[in-house]
């Protein structure tokens, strides 16, 4: 796990973990990192002083499994309950949010610029919590 500073272009600065430090780079690419305080996605690295070896901080035992399996438990939520559109969810997003196409929940895949476009139209868009890795991707 590694932690960032952080900051949004609004100047609103926060902290966020990541699994690796190439995470950040992915997360930003696919459009899946906003502001906590104003939900702008264009949020930057900040400069952070080096952590110096050392103990870790305690950590609550089971605390990383309770979080993947609450993911988990959502993303089972949507994906039972919710209707797939596949790579047409920026579409059918916005026809949603528009009044032409009946209101319900949807998920899909939509590229970074499409996901960009929605939040600056104001079509509320959330990222669906990943899938837990099989049991070959655990290290």
């Amino acid at each position: 796990m590694i932690r960032y500073a952080l900051a949004c272009d609004s100047g609103h600065e926060f902290e966020a973990w990541f699994g690796d430090s190439t995470d950040f780079d992915d997360q930003s690419a696919r459009g899946l990192l906003t502001c906590p305080l104003c939900d702008s996605p264009s949020v930057r690295k900040q400069i952070m002083s080096p952590a110096i070896a050392g103990k870790r901080p305690p950590t609550e035992p089971g605390a990383r499994s309770m979080m993947m399996e609450v993911m988990g438990r959502v993303r089972a939520h949507v994906e039972e309950n919710f209707d797939y559109v596949g790579d047409g969810f920026a579409a059918e997003a916005r026809r949603i949010h528009h009044g032409s196409a009946e209101a319900r929940g949807i998920y899909g895949e939509a590229s970074a610029d499409e996901v960009k476009a929605l939040r600056e139209d104001g079509v509320p868009v959330a990222p669906l919590p990943p899938a837990a890795p099989g049991k070959s991707e655990i290290h």
